[in-house]
């Protein structure tokens, strides 16, 4: 077969346009309660465990479904996947919308992570059963890579443009368009795929893989809150055993949800891996850089989201390069470079101070932005060109399983370093005359010593948050060192590991470069 009759045309590009839709809601809705919480808590009045769940339950259910959904998409059929995931995660954001309560509130975003889990492996396996040529599959996941970082980005802008005039329950209802657009061009403009040759769907992998990632990520997130306790790590131990178990079982059965055999491939393996640091590094860091923004400059949320949008915006121009880049050059060069963008980006954070300035800031969260958006662009195409076809859907979920794995092993390791130091310099350095309670509050984290200064007289008060925003950049500061020195590691990691894989592009795919550029402009 030559390139020319496997390139894709028109309809899939349209097709493409279609599928990057339920991934930009499904990341947005990562984000989109950033700004909603104050809101949401004063109409509803959560506890405080019920507003944790508010925010957390959509990506633990994510999580925790998404190598189920994947296994069952390659079986029953990617797009008829699709298809019921939308519903899923349409109904779920209406029941967001007008939750009355705090446990109807939860019950709707668990519904749309279930909805999620669907979308996000459907998507991109599909991708990869409509552009079979390599610099066409190549340019279709940068789009769908992007797409997926600037949803994250849009969640807080979108949240904050709504709230303004809106209320809250409308963050939700801006789902329902976009699924309705999806249910209606999806069947027309993608095409069906299952998996003949696969054997009946295992239940039993499906309930040990949503085990061991709910028990492990709640037990990774929940260390980050209280510390290496008990039950956090019980948690982990079980999602751990579980875990074992489920690879057991893979490795028995004919058809299994995880083709085991593909990690003896080295440069899947370490694909894997790498998409984990991505996330680590990005996810993991997320937080602190929000805060900083709000707690630290006291910007509004509108504002600091605006800020925010500046490395989503910059990642759209520069990530289709990495794909033109590699073309020509060796996969594991441009991740390295990437990494190492995305390292200069974090030691640029070691820099900063609690005075407001706003282009260090921004530059280094664009640098962090674009490293790693390069990094998971190229990595996603080279797990999905090594996938058989009709796998390609449940080693989507993995690779997306390892990204959620990474996020959360980002916030609660960078998590605990940056409240142990900021701990430790509250210690040394809070305001006399507190009481025990309110000097325990101030060591917590900043937000808790606003809440004291805000009764404390106006001059002690000023003092306390200012000491406060100081221990916060100074634990602000370690935790991106060790950010940098992670995928600094990674970036030696994968020159060491995937600089035996070559570029994949031909003279023939050059010669058809100007054909794709002039269909893509005309879909």
């Amino acid at each position: 077969m030559t390139t020319t009759e496997i390139r894709a045309g028109r309809r899939e590009w349209i097709g493409l346009a279609v599928l990057v839709l339920p991934m930009l809601l499904v990341s947005m809705d990562i984000t989109i309660l950033y700004f909603a919480i104050p809101s949401i808590a004063a109409d509803l009045q959560p506890s405080g465990p019920q507003q944790l769940w508010m925010m957390d339950i959509y990506g633990f259910v994510l999580a925790g479904l998404l190598i189920t959904m994947g296994g069952l998409g390659d079986r029953i059929g990617r797009r008829r996947l699709l298809i019921a995931g939308t519903v899923l995660f349409g109904l779920g954001s209406v029941a967001c919308a007008f939750a009355s309560s705090p446990e109807l509130l939860i019950a709707g975003r668990a519904l749309q992570g279930i909805g999620g889990a669907t979308l996000a492996p459907s998507t991109l396996g599909l991708i990869r059963n409509m552009f079979h040529d390599d610099k066409q599959r190549r340019a279709a996941i940068t789009v769908w890579s992007i797409v997926l970082s600037a949803g994250a980005g849009l969640g807080p802008v979108v949240s904050g443009l709504l709230l303004s005039t809106f209320s809250w329950g409308s963050i939700f209802l801006v789902n329902i368009p976009v699924m309705v657009v999806l249910l209606v061009l999806a069947p027309i403009l993608v095409p069906e795929y299952r998996a003949p040759s696969l054997g009946r769907f295992d239940a039993l992998s499906a309930v040990l893989s949503l085990g061991a990632m709910l028990a492990i990520i709640w037990g990774v997130k929940e260390s980050a809150v209280s510390g290496l306790e008990a039950t956090p790590v019980a948690a982990i131990a079980l999602g751990l055993a579980l875990g074992v178990l489920f690879v057991r079982r893979q490795s028995t059965m004919t058809d299994p949800m995880i083709e085991l055999s593909l990690f003896r491939n080295r440069g899947f393996g370490a694909s894997i891996t790498i998409a984990l640091v991505c996330l680590f590094g990005m996810v993991g860091f997320g937080i602190f850089t929000t805060q900083f923004l709000m707690q630290v400059l006291k910007m509004s949320a509108f504002e600091a989201a605006m800020w925010t949008l500046a490395s989503p915006v910059v990642v759209t121009f520069v990530a289709p390069l990495a794909a033109k880049l590699a073309q020509r050059t060796r996969p594991a060069y441009i991740i390295a470079s990437g990494f190492t963008l995305a390292a200069l980006g974090f030691l640029l954070i070691t820099q900063v101070s609690t005075e407001r300035n706003i282009p260090l800031i921004i530059s280094a969260t664009v640098l962090i932005g674009v490293g790693i958006a390069v990094v998971m662009s190229i990595v996603t195409d080279m797990v999905m060109a090594t996938t058989p076809a009709e796998r390609a859907s449940g080693v989507s979920a993995l690779l997306q399983t390892a990204q959620e794995l990474g996020g959360a092993l980002g916030i609660a390791i960078l998590g605990s370093v940056g409240a142990g130091v900021y701990t430790a310099t509250m210690v040394k350095t809070a305001p006399s005359g507190l009481t025990p309670e309110q000097l325990e509050a101030t060591r917590q984290t900043l937000g808790a010593a606003e809440d004291v200064a805000a009764k404390l007289p106006q001059a002690k008060g000023d003092q306390l948050v200012h000491l406060a925003q100081e221990a916060f950049v100074a634990g602000m500061r370690p935790a991106a060192l060790v950010a940098a020195l992670v995928v600094l590691a990674a970036a030696a990691a994968a020159v060491g590991f995937l600089r035996h894989i070559e570029n994949t592009a031909t003279p023939a795919q050059e010669e058809v470069s100007t054909e794709d550029a002039k269909e893509l402009v005309a879909a």
